[in-house]
């Protein structure tokens, strides 16, 4: 008889022994590894404190998925154990998930059933990976200036935000909170590195994970206007770039299914896909 299976909300004192855990498939977990490692972290006023859950078998870590601020599954969970932390998704109202395919359809099952839930947004995506050996960097267009995001870029960040939730068919958080939304962007500023041509930004994107196991590069947006003229294959280069000159093994980001202009952008600097996940954002 399989002995039973725990499941608890974990403790920030507990942290490293879930992160030896998580370090084992490193490049599948990296937003949950580094989740796990903010726990502790005193939050910004504009980001919730990460709420990780950890199923054991006798002791042993079998599954970790965090709560918040998004819903993250442990890559290696064990179907039993997602069964075990399931029911600790029950109290979310509106949420966000985004995992290995399998796990999100097994949790979305349970959810569907449970709760009449919503789904606001569900696709597949592809996760890619790029590692130093096997990169073909983009040189900037002429006159275009790659550099860190300030203060001065904060409208150009909430318009590119805003734009990048249109065209993913996502609700625009903005009408319902402003001030909140505005300052969620602002906290992210100091991750965001940005193309400038003509005095104008072009192209941002965001190394919002930056660990010793690889970074991860979410919020890519180029202005329509300044599309398939190299902005985004420059910006996303100057981020790698940045990647492995701090020692990152490697730079992963994800591609929406039928996206293919960015599919063959990032497979032309030499990502390669490794992951297929499922992204539900639901009421």
């Amino acid at each position: 008889m399989a002995r039973p299976i725990d499941a608890q909300l974990l403790e920030p004192a507990q942290r490293a022994e879930v992160l030896e855990y998580l370090s084992h498939d490193a490049r599948d977990n990296l937003l949950l590894l580094d989740l796990v490692a903010r726990m502790g972290d005193a939050p910004s006023p504009a980001e919730l404190t990460p709420q990780i859950a950890v199923a054991r078998r006798s002791g042993e870590i079998v599954g970790v998925a965090a709560l918040r601020p998004s819903a993250v599954l442990d890559a290696r969970v064990l179907p039993e154990a997602l069964e075990r932390l399931a029911p600790l998704f029950d109290p979310m109202g509106i949420g966000l998930v985004k995992s290995a395919q399998p796990a999100v359809d097994a949790l979305w099952l349970h959810l569907s059933r449970r709760r009449r839930r919503h789904a606001v947004v569900d696709r597949l995506e592809t996760a890619y990976a790029l590692c130093a050996d096997g990169a073909r960097f983009a040189a900037a267009p002429d006159g275009a200036v790659v550099r860190a995001a300030g203060s001065e870029d904060l409208e150009a960040l909430v318009y590119a935000a805003r734009e990048s939730l249109r065209e993913e068919h996502r609700p625009d958080p903005f009408y319902g909170d402003a001030r909140g939304f505005r300052r969620w962007v602002q906290s992210r500023v100091p991750r965001a590195r940005v193309v400038e041509s003509a005095r104008r930004v072009a192209f941002v994107g965001y190394a919002d994970v930056r660990r010793a196991e690889g970074w991860l590069l979410q919020g890519i947006y180029t202005w329509p206007r300044e599309r398939r003229r190299g902005f985004a294959a420059a910006g996303t280069s100057a981020l790698c770039r940045e990647a492995f000159a701090h020692g990152a093994p490697h730079v992963q980001l994800s591609v929406v299914d039928g996206n293919d202009a960015a599919r063959a952008l990032y497979e032309g600097l030499g990502f390669k896909p490794f992951a297929r996940l499922r992204t539900i954002l639901f009421d």
